[in-house]
Order: structure tokens, then C-alpha cells, then sequence
């Protein structure tokens, strides 16, 4: 698609400079002031999978280590102490209470009981009103769609999960991130000594068009052995919806232009897979220097793009 052409309808973003290097360990400062409690409360109003009773057997099926229900096989120790599979082998096969070994001791009543429960989606506070059987409550809870959303950001390891709405405030408030109204944008990045790096993430652009949010990536690694910078957008929601949206991105200089056009991803899969899935704009390095012009010491790149909505 040809963009060149619709320049004067883009809304201008302020150049992109901050560049963060090795985004698989850069740290972001902002990340060290977030707020996490207030996140979790957003969650889950107790931390004990959306339930609310603290009382029978919800505070018998409370594995001791974790605070999760146990779901089969439960263990126990001689003394009959019971924690989940996950924690006995945390715990190294001593039993938390007594400190004695637990040996495979499994609480069959315990189970039997789990098993004829029924329980609410640990997500209910965030939307989720089904019902299910003990043990098919976990495969839902897997893919449920109201379950809580990574952190987008890509320039540190944010653990911060929580709905849009407060991921949204998260981004702004601890990340820092700019919000742009609109479905068109016009978006530049700087780089000095642009040949000195091979792996760094730019700051994350957020876009706000019909009703929904997107998030615009630019940066540099290698593909192989060829450095290369990728420019490519993911959806703050589920990939069913984000289906139903389109973009186009588009660089160049000197009379010549990339384009590209594509599906947004859902943050539901991770920055590191749709990068490594190249299903973005990807610029070899050589090129990019040459669409910046000059003497190909300086990074220089405007990248131009809109977003549309499937009829």
C-alpha cells in the first residue's frame, strides 16, 4: 500500500530517541516505582483463584506453601500434612509443617473430594461468571478470556499482570509510554552509531483508534548473521479480535520505500515470539542507512503507517 502519497493526514509523533540495549536484560527505571499491589488487587480479591470463602473445605483444599487449591494428586506427609504436587517438589520432599520426608503418600479423600466440587473462574472478578468442575477448572482458566494480560513493554522484564484498563494506566504512569489519538501516525528514529548496535528495543508507542489500543515496536537485532531493525504492531486484546484489524507500515528515502501490510498480534503472545516470527516491516541495516541519507553514520528513519478495521 502507498502511503507517501497521504503525509499531510498523519498525526506527527515526537522522534523516537531513547533506545534501550539488550532488551532481554535491560532494566527501566520506572519499572522499580510500579505500583504492584495496586495491579494484583485488580486481579483477584483475595489471591486464592477468585474465591471468597476462607472457610470448610476451600481452607482444607489451601495448599499450605502456595495458597492455591490443590487439585489431584494431593500429598501428604505421615503425619498428615497436605500441600500440592508443585510444592512437594519445591519443599524437596519435606513437608513444610512437620519437616518430616513425604515419601508418595497421596490424601485420597482429600481427592475424592476435589473432585465433586464445582467452582467459580479464579477470573470472576475480572468478568468470568461460568461454573466448572473441580477438575476441568484449570484447562479453562488457561484460556479463559477475561484471564489477565501481560505487560507489552519489551524494553524491561515487566512481571505486571492485570485487564487492559489498568494495563493501560500501568504503561503511562510506570513505563512513561505515549498515548497518540488516531488511526494514522508518523513516527521517527534516531540512532547514533547506529553500526555499534545489534540488539536494542526503542520506546513502545501506544495508538488509540476505535475503541481499541495498539502498540507500535521498532528495533534492532540479528537475523542470522544480518543485523536488521523490524517495526511491527500488536493489539491490547484477544488474537479473535485482533483479527479484525489491519495495518500498513511504510519507510523510505531517497525516491525508494518499503511497505508492508498486515494483522496485528495480541499481546496474548509474548514480544519475543512475534518478533522471532518476522511478521512485521524488516529493514536490513544497510538499507535503512541508505533510506536515512547523509553518510550512513546516523540512523535516521520515519516510518509511516494506519490502521483500519476489517468490514
Amino acid at each position: 500500500m502507498d502511503l507517501g502519497g497521504t503525509g499531510s493526514s498523519f498525526k506527527e509523533v515526537l522522534e523516537s530517541h531513547m533506545i534501550f540495549p539488550d532488551y532481554e536484560t535491560a532494566k527501566s527505571k520506572s519499572e522499580a516505582n510500579c505500583n504492584n499491589t495496586f495491579v494484583k488487587s485488580r486481579i483477584c480479591s483475595d489471591g486464592k483463584n477468585g474465591n471468597n470463602s476462607k472457610n470448610g473445605v476451600y481452607d482444607l483444599l489451601e495448599c499450605p506453601v502456595c495458597k492455591n487449591l490443590m487439585y489431584p494428586p494431593i500429598h501428604q506427609c505421615p503425619n498428615g500434612h497436605t500441600l500440592c504436587s508443585n510444592c512437594k517438589i519445591a519443599v524437596h520432599n519435606r513437608c513444610p509443617t512437620c519437616h518430616r520426608d513425604l515419601g508418595n503418600i497421596r490424601c485420597l479423600a482429600l481427592e475424592k473430594v476435589a473432585e465433586s466440587m464445582e467452582l467459580p473462574c479464579r477470573y470472576q472478578n475480572l468478568g468470568c461468571h461460568d461454573i466448572f468442575p473441580y477438575h476441568t477448572k484449570l484447562k479453562h482458566e488457561q484460556n479463559c478470556r477475561f484471564r489477565p494480560y501481560n505487560c507489552p513493554y519489551a524494553g524491561s522484564e515487566c512481571s505486571i499482570m492485570c485487564d487492559i484498563p489498568t494495563l493501560m494506566a500501568h504503561l503511562k504512569n510506570d513505563h512513561k509510554v505515549d498515548v497518540h489519538d488516531g488511526f494514522t501516525f508518523n513516527h521517527r528514529y534516531v540512532k547514533s552509531n547506529p553500526h555499534e548496535v545489534e540488539n536494542a528495543t526503542w520506546m513502545l508507542t501506544v495508538f488509540n483508534c476505535f475503541g481499541k489500543h495498539f502498540c507500535l515496536h521498532f528495533e534492532a537485532f540479528l537475523l542470522g548473521t544480518a543485523p536488521v531493525y523490524m517495526a511491527f504492531l500488536r493489539f491490547l486484546g484477544d488474537e479473535k479480535e485482533a483479527k479484525k484489524f489491519r495495518y500498513s507500515l511504510e519507510v523510505g528515502g531517497n525516491s525508494r520505500k518499503l511497505t508492508w501490510q498486515g494483522i496485528p498480534r495480541s499481546i496474548r503472545e509474548s514480544h519475543r515470539k512475534v518478533r522471532d516470527s518476522q511478521d512485521g516491516l524488516i529493514i536490513q541495516r544497510n538499507l535503512a542507512l541508505y533510506f536515512s541519507g547523509g553518510d550512513k553514520q546516523q540512523l535516521k528513519l520515519r516510518i509511516t503507517g494506519r490502521i483500519w478495521k476489517e468490514e
